[in-house]
Order: C-alpha cells, then structure tokens, then sequence
C-alpha cells in the first residue's frame, strides 16, 4: 500500500486548506459585521471585549496569511511567522478564558444558553482549540498532520460566529448543539476529499474530530456538575452574575 506522502498531490492539497481557511474566515467576519450591523452589538463595550476581538480578528488573518504560505517558495517565512502565531494562540486562550468569566460576572450570558453551559461551552472550546493547536506544533515536521489539526483547531473558532448566524432562539435547548454540526462541517469536508482522493481519511481528521466531540459532550456533563456549579459559583463570587441562576435560561432582552 502508498504511503501517504506517496498519495498526497500537494498542489491540490494547499488549494484545499486555504479553501477551508478561507471559507472559516469569511464565516467568522460575517457572523460579527451582521450582529453589528443589527443593531446587537455595540461598541459601548467593556475594553476587554475590544482586546477579544482584535486578538480573535488577529488569529483569523494570521491563520489565513499561514495558509497560503505554505507553498515551497514562502516555506521559510512560514516557519518565522509559525513561532508568533504559537504566541498569539495562547493569547487567544489566555483572553477567551478571561472575556467568558467577565461576561458571566457581569451576568450577560447569552439567553439561548443557560448561565453555567455558556462558562464551561466557551471554556472548554478555547482550550480545546489550543489543545489542537499545541498538537499541531509538536507535530510540525510532518505537514500532513500539522496542516490538519490546524484547520481543526481554527474550526473551533467558529462556533462563536456560528452563533451569531444561526436563528438561535428557535434552537433551545439544543443550540450548542446546533453550532458543533455546522462547525464540524469544515474538518469533514477535509475528511470526505481525503477519502476521495486517496481511498482513506488521514488520521489527524478523526483526532481533531473526536476532540472537539469529546469538548462538546463534556461541556454538558461539566456544566451541571456539582464541581462545575462550584467552579461557576467561584466565577462569579461578588459580581452582579451571583445573582443569576446558574441552570436557569436568562430572560431574552426587551425587543
């Protein structure tokens, strides 16, 4: 049997990815510029909120600029540009984690979620994320897999876009759910051209998919704890969030 360094045309590969990268891209600008542009967001804003923004922002066009790097000409600059995106995505961690707190703190969780889901959902997927990401720097030197956790990795990014685009009112209870479909739609084109192409789906798609799986179950389980209530209740000990019941969905806002 090939190996897959025997099966893999890289020409068709790099249009691929950068398809996939920039599809995921234009959904996350679009998810944010249409919630702007109804009138559901504001930029009388917290300044963290800002920094989330530019941070995530940042990240989206860095991933896209890497993509198209890869070609064997911009292979180099790839790899310099690499040791500052490793830092960047930790800052995507880093402020994800703390913008999600605030948020419950300020007692301003989305009212399609209930309080505690929207800690643990936004939580674990940004760790999930640099979970991914982490694997595929360690996993560099062999591009099959490196190219493939990314694109699983950036896939993650979009449930917050997703969120945005989908008629979430009209999902509950199931609109997390919603969203893990439609952004598992990205690593699974990937899988279904692998098969296509080369007769088997290459590893790192059923790791990468099976971890944002494996967050998306634990989330729900996390979320209604007792050692996910306690976390949330530390969370949000001495801010206007203590106030909110924790299971309980919020009040939608007035029309």
């Amino acid at each position: 049997m090939a190996s897959w360094s025997e099966r893999e045309q890289p020409p068709v590969d790099q249009r691929l990815f950068l398809k996939l990268a920039i599809a995921m891209a234009l959904v996350i600008v679009l998810g944010f510029s249409t919630q702007l542009a109804m009138g559901r967001s504001t930029f009388a804003m917290p300044v963290m909120v800002h920094v989330h923004a530019l941070v995530f922002f940042g990240w989206t066009a860095l991933f896209v600029v890497q993509t198209a790097l890869v070609g064997r000409t911009a292979a180099p600059l790839h790899r310099r540009l690499g040791w500052l995106g490793a830092g960047w995505a930790t800052a995507v961690v880093v402020i994800g984690l703390y913008t999600t707190a605030m948020m419950v703190r300020r007692g301003a969780a989305p009212f399609f979620f209930t309080p505690s889901y929207f800690l643990f959902m936004n939580g674990l997927m940004v760790i999930a994320f640099g979970g991914l990401v982490a694997a595929a720097i360690a996993m560099r030197r062999q591009t099959r897999w490196h190219r493939r956790l990314m694109i699983c990795a950036m896939a993650v990014l979009t449930g917050p876009a997703f969120g945005r685009l989908l008629p979430m009112p009209l999902l509950i209870p199931w609109a997390a759910w919603a969203v893990f479909v439609v952004l598992m739609l990205f690593p699974l084109t990937g899988a279904i051209v692998d098969r296509r192409r080369s007769g088997r789906v290459h590893p790192a798609w059923w790791w990468g998919m099976a971890t944002i799986a494996a967050t998306q179950v634990a989330i729900g389980l996390v979320a209604s704890s007792p050692a996910g209530l306690a976390i949330y209740d530390g969370v949000v000990a001495g801010a206007r969030g203590e106030a909110v019941p924790p299971l309980a969905y919020p009040a939608p806002p007035p029309m």
